[in-house]
């Protein structure tokens, strides 16, 4: 009769992560509606992750996926097709990436007009965040607009 060397055994591990990470991905209706339930669970998400109401960085994340939501349903919007907010913070960092159906309208910084009321979503998202970008959708038709925000120490 032959022996089984003995299993390794793994140390268990008796610290917290040195980074907590949350996410959050859910589709909404291309609609007004739709972009405004977008805003309201994306707030109230970020103040469960620690990011209170009222707070500087809350605002911009916020506005960040109010705007990126009324651009999905305003120029992404392909008729019977939902957008998708997916939130994830890394630490104190957060990223917001809205995917829509449309791939041929690419975004792009423009100077706005004082005569159009709209055309300065993308500036805001700009001037609110670390850095922000965009890449077509590798499954389908469709680009995520994404923006990321180091929200600083807690």
């Amino acid at each position: 009769m032959t022996s089984k060397p003995p299993l390794p055994v793994r140390p268990i591990r008796t610290t917290q992560p040195r980074s907590p990470w949350h996410h959050f991905t859910m589709c909404f209706t291309a609609t007004p509606r739709g972009a405004r339930l977008a805003r309201r669970l994306a707030a109230e998400r970020l103040d469960t992750w620690g990011i209170p109401y009222g707070s500087d960085a809350h605002d911009a994340l916020t506005l960040v996926v109010s705007e990126l939501g009324a651009n999905a349903v305003r120029h992404g919007l392909v008729p019977g097709r939902d957008f998708r907010l997916r939130l994830s913070a890394e630490g104190r960092t957060v990223r917001v990436e809205v995917t829509d159906t449309r791939g041929e309208s690419i975004p792009a910084l423009a100077e706005p007009s004082d005569e159009l009321e709209g055309g300065r979503g993308l500036l805001l998202v700009a001037a609110l965040t670390d850095r922000w970008g965009w890449y077509p959708c590798e499954d389908g038709p469709g680009k995520t607009i994404w923006a990321v925000l180091d929200v600083g120490p807690a």
